[in-house]
């Protein structure tokens, strides 16, 4: 499972709380501006926010607006609740092994925890 992505965000945090991904946010636009292919796998608390059956924070509705591939780890997402089917469409559901592979593949990997 490659994407030839130039970087990738690991994003702990929830989407409900805090200003973590409000200061992301200024960052990923940056890097896109700058024609930076950018990954974000959303790990541990910052897959919530992002069921379609509640309502979607709206700084994760503007990150998902951008150029940037979103991943949610699935036992991450069950662990809190969230059915997978029931994720963003944006937002691709992937495995731990589905992980290393995109880290794996991807020159720098970012740490947001």
């Amino acid at each position: 499972m490659t994407n030839n992505l130039d970087m990738i965000y690991l994003f702990g945090f929830s989407g409900l709380a805090g200003n973590q991904l409000r200061r992301l946010l200024p960052i990923l636009k940056s890097q896109i501006k700058k024609n930076t292919k950018l990954g974000l796998a959303l790990i541990q608390d910052g897959v919530i926010g992002i069921s379609t059956k509640g309502k979607i924070p709206k700084q994760m509705e503007e990150l998902l607006d951008l150029d940037v591939a979103v991943f949610a780890m699935k036992s991450d997402t069950i662990a809190r609740g969230i059915d997978p089917e029931f994720i963003h469409s944006k937002i691709k559901s992937i495995e731990y092994d589905d992980l290393i592979d995109v880290i794996d593949a991807t020159p720098k990997v970012i740490s947001w925890m």
